[in-house]
């Protein structure tokens, strides 16, 4: 390797300098984001969006205000948080006020959660997705080296992302906190004195109660480094209430009330600034306040006199701000998650609201933008809500954006948020890098011939040529594969189903990144699946349709065969025509494909079909765009029933409908189905 030229002290790993020497880019890659939901949205502002001619998963546009007032959304994007943030510089760069960060800290839990089942709410783990499994190898796959060269490029998009006043608070634990202070120094800046940017404190958070561990002290703390961007920045002072100790050496004294306050000295010898020489009850002094402030004070009596005579000043403990915040953070008011208590959504690095709220009442002001990039059990934009800030959260884990989805919506008087991500823009990404592309002809033939060779070879298929619409072959089965930025069309099946029957081939696998709405589910001898497996029966053709997972675009996860394909789910609703304009929408029945790779823990808990349903939602009046939740129902810890009929819905006016229904498994997976309906 070449030398490196290192001017100035820095922690160097193996992946942070190219071979030649040269320090290593960060990944910048502008894509466009898809709008896939819209929750607590008003219908007023549907129409808006419905004059523009949105199509299947509105592009973001980012035209909204900067304000509630002028408009802003919320959001809530699913993906690779390096990406996410590449993306989200155009048009955030320098106007993120707060940023949170809890990234991984090589534990066992880093991913872990648990689920609760049915109405009886029993709780099971959940095994870590594919997703996250890859998450965790890109994390600490080579260990340490792995994990700075994770965390790296990430601190500089958020350095990016900050605005000049700007405060990050990063939440590591003992495994990797020492390591990744030099990195935060290198980024942000050394700071430690008031008017230097970077380095504002090294906080100890009490993660735990007392414990023993073998050979050692008991470890109960973890450490939140509190940086700035700019030499100034957002503080507001916080303080915390005093500790009983404090109280009883200090406000031991009582009025007449029983009110408690402690006697502060009122005299000025020496104070820098001097004072203000006068008489006072007999005593002439050098006083810290002039004659008429003392005069005031003495008439609300807040002047307490010694047994000699002199005046001090009676300071009420039930008027006192609190003590300022230190750097131990050890009291109630920022407590740990217990297992006994209310706010817990069972994940193991569940952080308080308490601590967050600490965090953001400190660095922001009401309506400023607060992120989360390693978002989790969504603590961060559940206190942020709760405080009136804005928010952007975002996690590569579905469960995590499930979770969060819920925990906001549980607040009272919630704003509308948005549900983001990559999906196509991603993929035509992966595509062009991972099988080439040409200036002038980025989908080349030969690009989009390696493609459907990769994704043959992950499902354990072989390629067939001179084919319209078939692709491979597994088995007896034959294979089309769906385009990366395109969802998988009636009209895109019925041409492969076609071609199977002329062919006489009697199965047919259908791999899909995204699919036309009304798309269904298994066809089997339980269940008849959506009209287009009973067209495909017809014909004399068995019809599958399956999900190519995102875990295809993962090197490591291809490469170690981490990848595997899943049948769609199936729901089954019935609309039902109330009085006049009005209809119902009533859950039949839901069925998850592939229940033999469902662990037996969760499926011997299963009483009924419902129980693998957490959520459900409905359009009332999709438009083939973007979903726009317009009722919901769905389980929390402390309610575990779950009603499958809906409000009735009354339309403005008659006419013909198309009612999407959303439904979300306990897995943290969602299956949409189409209705048409028309209300006279």
């Amino acid at each position: 390797m070449a030398k490196i030229d290192i001017t100035k002290t820095e922690l160097v790993w193996p992946g942070k300098y190219n071979e030649d020497g040269t320090r290593r880019d960060v990944p910048r890659v502008s894509l466009p984001f898809q709008v896939i939901e819209t929750v607590n949205e008003s219908r007023a502002t549907r129409e808006v969006v419905k004059s523009k001619g949105a199509t299947l998963f509105d592009t973001y546009q980012g035209m909204e205000g900067d304000t509630f007032e002028k408009g802003w959304r919320n959001k809530l994007i699913w993906g690779d948080n390096l990406l996410v943030m590449g993306a989200l510089l155009e048009k955030f760069a320098g106007k993120v006020d707060l940023i949170y960060i809890d990234p991984p800290f090589a534990t066992g839990s880093d991913f872990s959660f648990s689920s609760e089942i049915g109405e009886d709410g029993v709780e099971v783990g959940k095994d870590q997705s594919a997703l996250e499994e890859k998450a965790y190898r890109d994390t600490w796959g080579n260990g340490l080296d792995s994990y700075l060269s994770m965390l790296f490029p990430r601190l500089q998009l958020l350095h990016e992302l900050l605005s000049p006043t700007g405060s990050i608070y990063v939440h590591l634990g003992w495994q990797v906190s020492g390591f990744i202070r030099p990195l935060l120094d290198e980024v942000f800046g050394a700071g430690g004195q008031t008017g230097r940017p970077g380095f504002r404190n090294e906080i100890a958070w009490k993660c735990t109660t007392a414990h023993s561990d073998s050979g050692r002290y008991g470890i109960n703390h973890q450490v939140i480094y509190f940086y700035t961007k700019g030499a100034k920045h957002t503080w507001n002072d916080p303080k915390t209430d005093y500790d009983q100790d404090y109280i009883d050496s200090y406000y031991r004294y009582k009025d007449e009330a029983g009110r408690r306050f402690k006697s502060g000295d009122l005299s000025a010898y020496g104070l820098s600034g001097g004072g203000y020489e006068y008489a006072w009850k007999g005593h002439t002094k050098l006083w810290r306040c002039p004659i008429e402030t003392m005069r005031r004070l003495d008439a609300e009596g807040k002047v307490f006199y010694t047994r000699n005579g002199v005046a001090r000043h009676k300071q009420y403990l039930d008027e006192a701000e609190g003590m300022p915040v230190q750097t131990i953070w050890n009291n109630k008011s920022v407590q740990f998650v217990v297992s006994w208590g209310d706010e817990g959504v069972g994940y193991d690095t569940q952080k308080p609201e308490g601590l967050l709220k600490r965090i953001i009442e400190a660095s922001s002001k009401p309506g400023d933008l607060i992120a989360d990039f390693f978002l989790g059990s969504g603590t961060t934009i559940a206190t942020a809500e709760k405080l009136g800030r804005r928010w952007i959260g975002c996690d590569l884990g579905r469960w995590s954006m499930h979770v969060t989805r819920k925990r906001v919506l549980g607040i009272e008087g919630c704003r509308p948020f948005e549900v983001l991500n990559l999906g196509k823009y991603e993929r035509q990404y992966w595509q062009g890098v991972t099988f080439g592309e040409s200036k002038d002809n980025p989908l080349a033939e030969r690009a989009l011939y390696e493609y459907l060779a990769f994704v043959l070879k992950l499902y354990g298929a072989q390629p067939v040529a001179g084919m319209a619409h078939l692709h491979g072959r597994t088995g007896k089965a034959m294979v089309h594969i769906g385009a990366v930025d395109a969802p998988v069309t009636f009209t895109e099946i019925d041409a492969a189903v076609e071609e199977c029957a002329k062919l006489k081939q009697g199965e047919l696998h259908v791999l899909g990144w995204e699919w036309e709405m009304g798309l269904a589910g298994p066809n089997n001898e339980v269940r008849r699946g959506g009209p287009v497996q009973e067209l495909a029966k017809h014909k004399g053709v068995k019809l599958m349709l399956l999900q190519i997972p995102r875990e295809v675009m993962e090197q490591q996860a291809a490469a170690k065969g981490d990848v595997r394909f899943f049948e769609l789910a199936f729901l089954e609703a019935e609309i039902k025509h109330a009085k006049g304009l009005a209809v119902q929408v009533a859950l039949k029945d839901f069925v998850i494909p592939n229940t033999e790779l469902i662990p037996e823990e969760v499926r011997s808990k299963v009483k009924k079909w419902s129980d693998y349903i957490d959520y459900w939602a409905i359009d009332w009046d999709f438009q083939n765009d973007t979903f726009m939740q317009g009722w919901v129902a769905y389980r929390t810890r402390k309610d575990r029933k779950l009603p499958l009929a809906s409000d009735t819905h009354t339309y403005a006016k008659a006419g013909k409908y198309r009612i999407l229904v959303k439904v979300i498994d306990i897995f943290g997976n969602d299956t949409s189905q189409a209705f048409d309906v028309e209300v006279k």
